[in-house]
């Protein structure tokens, strides 16, 4: 399993990689793996203001429909609209082309509460 250690996670098995105020955000490569193959990505909330842990959009699988969670207050900035047409993308490289949304982040200080490639192994049980 593909846990890259420069990333921060969330307990929800959402990555983050962050880039001066802007935080790229996708899924886990174990959270592609849970899901099955992945066939629909929507997200309604680009130009909107989230808090920390709000819903920003879904993943839908052959098999369910998850949730995705905000992992910092901010502004979603850019969707991956790449993923409109090929949503398996996310099941093939999630910490590349499966990127899902870009937030311009508004509180720096949260970024202390996600998790490092150590923490979220220990969620997983990896």
């Amino acid at each position: 399993m593909n846990i890259p250690a420069e990333l921060k996670y969330t307990k929800d098995h959402e990555w983050v990689r962050i880039e001066g105020d802007v935080a790229t955000v996708g899924i886990t490569d174990f959270a592609q793996g849970e899901l099955g193959d992945i066939v629909y990505v929507e997200v309604d909330t680009l130009d909107e203001t989230l808090d920390k842990e709000a819903i920003f959009g879904t993943v839908e699988a052959v098999k369910t429909v998850s949730d995705l969670f905000s992992p910092l207050s901010g502004e979603i900035i850019e969707f991956n609209t790449a993923l409109e047409d090929e949503p398996e993308v996310v099941n093939k490289d999630p910490y590349g082309a499966g990127w899902m949304v870009k937030i311009k982040f508004s509180d720096s200080s949260e970024i202390e509460s996600l998790l490092s490639d150590t923490e979220y192994k220990e969620v997983i049980g990896a």
